[in-house]
């Protein structure tokens, strides 16, 4: 991979969390990388999102990665969905990815859910991606593992690899780096 994207998750920034780790990491490895800082992040919305991915991915090709994180990663399979012509990216990798949350607070249902009753059509994602990773968390209290596993393997023929005590892969669970992310990128 020469580029790589990072979209951050909701209520995040790019300096936050196991991000401008990353962003770092990638760029010593000479991966032109950047960490995203999207727009309304506690208050996040499909098409302000996905156009900010469209308006900032520059020339995507086999040698791109993007990597998501929680809600990023639903903004990145959007985003693909919406590619015209042959465009393909080589990778993605999704960290907390999710296609139905728990555990949210009363205010948070309102954004939550036309993320979780917006349709993505798998098969055009599919046509613009080499290949998907997911790494998911046996103890996520956002993200219900078996249900979002399935989903993603058999829709999205997702690799999956699974952190155990991950939880959303934050600073509330003391994860400031995710080393498991450059092993993805490399595989």
């Amino acid at each position: 991979m020469k580029k790589a994207y990072i979209v951050h998750g909701w209520g995040a920034a790019p300096e936050e969390r196991w991000y401008s780790w990353l962003e770092e990491e990638l760029k010593t490895r000479g991966i032109e990388a950047v960490a995203f800082e999207m727009p309304d992040t506690e208050n996040p919305k499909i098409e302000t999102w996905v156009k900010y991915l469209e308006d900032n991915i520059q020339n995507p090709d086999e040698e791109t990665c993007l990597i998501g994180h929680s809600i990023g990663c639903q903004t990145i399979l959007r985003y693909l969905e919406r590619l015209s012509n042959k465009t393909r990216v080589g990778k993605i990798i999704l960290v907390a990815p999710w296609f139905s949350l728990t555990g949210l607070e009363e205010d948070d249902l309102p954004i939550a859910e036309p993320w979780e009753k917006t349709p993505i059509d798998e098969k055009k994602v599919l046509e613009h991606v080499g290949k998907i990773i997911a790494i998911l968390s046996d103890n996520d209290p956002f993200v219900e593992l078996e249900k979002n596993k399935n989903i993603l393997e058999k829709n999205y023929k997702a690799e999956i690899t699974v952190q155990p005590k991950g939880g959303h892969f934050s600073v509330d669970t003391g994860i400031t780096e995710l080393p498991v992310v450059l092993e993805m990128l490399s595989n």
